[in-house]
């Protein structure tokens, strides 16, 4: 069978399988279980719309338990095991971990990417927001700065490869170092400065998201505050800062955390450009260092992933719903 075929016919049975389900299950709710006859008909209503929900969600229930909550309860019980999966060790896969100094690099790595990559993103994409709102080109320098998130990590970490390469004839960096009469050098070598350099990409590609949802709450602040500040003799920057950043703090937040958890889960960018060399080792890519010899520690690092993740997806969810009251 063709891919085409394979694929048409999965969607096939997909769409008609959930629209079957749906009209099954309420028909057998509300003429076998709860039937809208006879003198109980008022409370059988009222049951069956209480439970009408439920069946719903039942699907991305059955889902989410077998392709979500079983995997991270059977991640628990592995990471508790050694390389062979054969002797309950207990904690042993986690001592190890935080008592080995490439960890260590990897986590400080990953909270450092934590903190420079949001804070850049969000102030850019925030800064472009406001700025191309007052351009007639606007829209075009809006599509074109949102344009890289339209690229893969991998395509665009490629791309940036070029402006990082080592070589002169190649190298955007070197050739304007050679230009200035100074060796070439390799920017992906250098100890610190090469995760700036790698965050750098994510930064170009997550500014054009924060961008878009920024310049949305832009346009929806009421314009009576703002020409009434205008009114009381505010300049452009305490128009901005004390009127309008306030009035959509939440959405900063929102897209901050958005693009938090995004970093935290980067692995693409780093792989590609240096494959964790040179002290830009991140918890992702320290993870596939164990993924085909240990199966017990790389499970323990998804495991810390997971618990260094979720606070973050905690705090996005509380402020999204905060945002819809």
């Amino acid at each position: 069978m063709s891919p085409l075929l394979q694929g048409a016919i999965t969607i096939l049975i997909g769409v008609f399988g959930c629209v079957g389900y749906f009209y099954a299950a309420n028909l057998v709710l509300d003429k076998v279980i709860y039937p809208a006859r006879g003198p109980n008909i008022g409370r059988n209503i009222n049951r069956a719309n209480a439970i009408r929900p439920w069946l719903f969600l039942l699907p991305a229930i059955l889902a989410l338990s077998v392709y979500l909550v079983y995997p991270v309860i059977g991640s628990l019980y592995r990471s508790m095991f050694n390389r062979a999966g054969d002797e309950f060790i207990g904690l042993g896969n986690y001592v190890f971990l935080f008592g080995d100094g490439e960890f260590q690099q990897a986590l400080f790595n990953n909270a450092l990417w934590a903190l420079v990559v949001p804070a850049a993103a969000t102030f850019l994409g925030l800064l472009v927001a406001q700025l191309t709102d007052r351009l007639w080109w606007g829209n075009i320098a809006k599509s074109l700065i949102f344009m890289p998130m339209a690229i893969s990590f991998v395509g665009a970490s490629l791309i940036w490869k070029f402006v990082y390469a080592g070589d002169p004839d190649i190298g955007i960096i070197n050739a304007l170092r050679g230009s200035l009469g100074f060796a070439p050098m390799d920017p992906l070598q250098l100890p610190f400065w090469n995760n700036l350099f790698l965050m750098v990409i994510l930064v170009w590609i997550q500014t054009g998201f924060a961008m878009v949802i920024l310049s949305a709450a832009l346009r929806g602040i009421p314009e009576d505050t703002i020409e009434a500040a205008i009114i009381d003799g505010a300049g452009p920057f305490q128009l901005f800062f004390k009127i309008k950043v306030p009035q959509i703090m939440g959405t900063i937040v929102v897209v901050w955390t958005t693009i938090t958890i995004l970093v935290l889960k980067v692995f693409d960018i780093v792989y590609t450009m240096t494959g964790g060399n040179f002290g830009t080792e991140i918890l992702p890519s320290y993870m596939m260092s164990f993924m085909f010899r240990d199966d017990g520690r790389a499970t323990a690092v998804a495991v810390v992933i997971m618990i260094v993740v979720l606070p973050v997806m905690i705090w996005n969810i509380r402020q999204a719903r905060r945002e819809m009251r």
